[in-house]
């Protein structure tokens, strides 16, 4: 399968580290300044901390908390949070901080960076302008000796990922509080959360899914359980046109490959709201190699357009996550919810072959 010259350019810099929080410090981290003695049990720190975190799995690279908090807030007062220099940058894109008080199983936003987070306004560059924010705690937020902060990041460019760091914290308020209301945080490019595509010059990507979060309550002791992940619908997905790139660059696969394990962690509640990977083969004509990539919903290299849902054929419902090759063999659909909706071009010179009832890979014709 033929990749945009683009993707290629972010998987390169995919080898190279991410950006990820040193102040407060991620739990884990060994990059931070300062950072507390590792719990029983944890024999070292996580070196891989600023990878994207996988599709599946929990959303953040660790649920066992510190042995004691890194950092000590009071409401209403300014906090800074700093980031690591020499991080792939990915052009910027959102950034979300939250505060949960249930180990990040529910988070209320307390402050968003949209589009040009690590910038100062539209890049094309992969090394970030701005390595620390500061704004101001609420004054409603509650205290409590046990809090978690919480930083999420989907990059502009490059593969739909998603990059999280949580940090354990205590917060001073003076004033009361029981519960502080706001925006719930998302997990965008991750099961459940809806995806986000590449931005390619369009930073208002994506925004609507933020803008559209609902409402959540935190509050310090509360055991009740957290509310379901929020199902985004087909037509509450973000998606756009992306225009076939002028040269295509055929991709030699790599001798080894690896598999990562996700972390372990929760997974989203609402089970119903998943939305499965699937794998895509590229077979190659027999003087090339064959290609394997295995991807989530919105794939880098295939040209995403928004359509109008088609219902399912009479007497065959179609099953969520199913795929099927469109009139022509020129791309797929999705079934979403029951509806095919969501339509995918295969990569140039390729077609859709269907391999199973629900499953197709693109190949070369």
């Amino acid at each position: 399968m033929l990749f945009k010259i683009a993707s290629i350019a972010a998987l390169a810099s995919s080898i190279a580290a991410h950006m990820d929080m040193t102040e407060p410090c991620s739990r884990f981290s060994p990059y931070c300044a300062t950072r507390p003695p590792l719990p029983a049990g944890i024999l070292d720190y996580d070196y891989s901390i600023n990878n994207p975190i996988p599709y599946d799995g929990s959303v953040f690279k660790s649920e066992i908390q510190w042995t004691k908090p890194v950092a000590s807030w009071t409401a209403g007062q300014p906090v800074t949070i700093k980031f690591r220099p020499g991080g792939a940058a990915h052009s910027g894109g959102h950034c979300q901080f939250a505060i949960s008080y249930d180990n990040g199983k529910t988070a209320a936003v307390v402050h968003k960076v949209m589009k040009y987070c690590f910038f100062n306004g539209p890049s094309d560059s992969n090394v970030a302008d701005v390595l620390e924010y500061t704004f101001d705690l609420p004054a409603d937020i509650p205290a409590s000796s046990n809090a978690q902060f919480i930083w999420i990041w989907n990059n502009a460019i490059g593969n739909r990922e998603l990059y999280t760091g949580i940090a354990d914290i205590t917060i001073a308020n003076s004033g009361g509080s029981k519960s502080y209301t706001g925006k719930s945080a998302i997990y965008p490019n991750h099961e459940g959360y809806g995806s986000i595509p590449e931005f390619n010059g369009d930073y208002n990507t994506g925004l609507s899914l933020f803008e559209n979060a609902p409402n959540v309550v935190v509050s310090p002791g509360d055991s009740a359980a957290p509310p379901p992940v929020p199902e985004y619908s087909s037509s509450a997905v973000e998606s756009k046109t992306v225009a076939p790139p002028a040269e295509s660059k055929t991709v030699t696969p790599p001798a080894e490959s690896k598999t990562v394990a996700p972390p372990v962690g929760h997974t989203p509640t609402s089970q119903s709201s998943a939305e499965p990977t699937f794998e895509v083969t590229a077979t190659g004509p027999p003087a090339e190699s064959t290609v394997e990539v295995t991807a989530t919903k919105h794939l880098t290299d295939s040209v995403y357009t928004s359509s109008a849902p088609t219902a399912a054929p009479t007497g065959s419902a179609c099953t969520h996550g199913a795929l099927q090759c469109i009139s022509g063999n020129a791309g797929f659909q999705e079934c979403v919810w029951g509806v095919w909706s969501a339509t995918f071009a295969c990569g140039p010179g390729t077609v859709c072959q269907q391999t199973s009832p629900d499953a197709v890979v693109c190949g070369w014709a």
